[in-house]
């Protein structure tokens, strides 16, 4: 008496299992991801500490390369700055050391003809 039970709660697992097998194959892709989802669920159901410790590592791992990026490009920022700077001073410059130097060419070039 206690197979025939078990022998009756299996067959309507087994229809639901066919119901969900016939959803998959007619979904195409759709019915791939939702088969794969519900894998995935199952398994996160059976063995929920293994599942916890993923979560924790992976999500304590991506916390760290969103930290590093982050300063990263804070970095990056603080370096474009200076470069504006330096660029800008450098642009000062230059005109007065261009007219020196212009005033060199042009006695460098009145000592050569007397040469």
């Amino acid at each position: 008496m206690a197979t025939e039970q078990r022998a009756d709660e299996n067959k309507p697992e087994k229809g639901n299992e066919d119901q969900v097998a016939n959803t998959s194959n007619s979904g195409g892709f759709r019915g791939m991801v939702f088969e794969q989802y519900r894998k995935a669920k199952e398994n996160a159901e059976a063995y929920p500490y293994v599942w916890g410790s993923y979560l924790i590592v992976y999500g304590g791992f991506g916390l760290w390369v969103a930290y590093r990026y982050r300063k990263l490009r804070k970095t990056e920022d603080r370096v474009r700055v200076l470069q504006e700077r330096l660029r800008i001073l450098r642009q000062e410059r230059e005109p007065t050391s261009s007219s020196v130097q212009m005033s060199e060419k042009m006695t460098s070039s009145t000592e050569k003809p007397t040469k």
